[in-house]
């Protein structure tokens, strides 16, 4: 699936992404099934846990914005491995790379951390802050929801922004995306119009089939 093609959609769904959620999500098997076949790729486990995860968040008043954002850190960073959704509406926004941490690993993520200074990616879910313009560009905050997984992640700076390295060009070249302090950090050329589509109060779930994480976490 091309991210490029998939991107010049965004802005049509920004008069509902921009609008406050007042439905109730649940993570049914409807919507588990809807969104899979738009989806075919993205692990279904990894899928099921971020649904999980949208509902409660939601049932906490946390969700504003219909909108889920997966990324399946089981995949390399060659694959396209960021999925984002209209969960209202059971539609796929987008479909792209996305970068992990530094100290994660060089391909193949499978090391995470909350730990400060970590330059590691942190497991589980997030809320979607407000944005500023950093040194990165227009970046955007993330809360994370997961005592000991992802909760300093404000403290941390793990935000989303854009970067050279996650250009599919040059993840072609390289085989790889390049990597990040902890950031999930996407190809520069999209950044603005998916921090857009995605900032103020949507769901980012970050997975990897961590069993201590999946048996932990209140969200999952």
């Amino acid at each position: 699936m091309n991210c490029r093609t998939i991107i010049k959609s965004l802005p049509m769904t920004m008069g509902l992404v921009l609008s406050q959620s007042t439905f109730s999500a649940t993570a049914s098997g409807q919507t588990f099934q809807h969104l899979h076949h738009l989806a075919p790729s993205l692990n279904s486990k990894a899928l099921q846990s971020a649904l999980n995860a949208y509902q409660k968040a939601n049932h906490q008043n946390l969700v504003h914005k219909p909108v889920l954002t997966v990324i399946d850190y089981s995949l390399p960073s060659s694959k396209q491995r960021m999925w984002i959704f209209d969960v209202k509406r059971e539609k796929l926004l987008l479909n792209t790379y996305v970068a992990h941490g530094q100290n994660s690993g060089m391909n193949v993520a499978n090391h995470f951390s909350n730990t400060p200074s970590s330059k590691s990616s942190s497991l589980g879910t997030y809320i979607t802050k407000n944005t500023y313009y950093g040194s990165n560009g227009l970046s955007l905050n993330l809360q994370g929801l997961e005592k000991g997984f992802n909760d300093n992640a404000l403290r941390r700076r793990v935000v989303i922004h854009g970067a050279w390295y996650v250009e599919p060009s040059f993840i072609h070249q390289s085989g790889r995306a390049g990597r990040s302090w902890g950031c999930p950090s996407v190809a520069k050329s999209i950044a603005s119009s998916l921090i857009h589509t995605i900032q103020g109060g949507s769901v980012v779930f970050a997975y990897y089939p961590d069993s201590h994480y999946l048996h932990s976490s209140h969200y999952a």
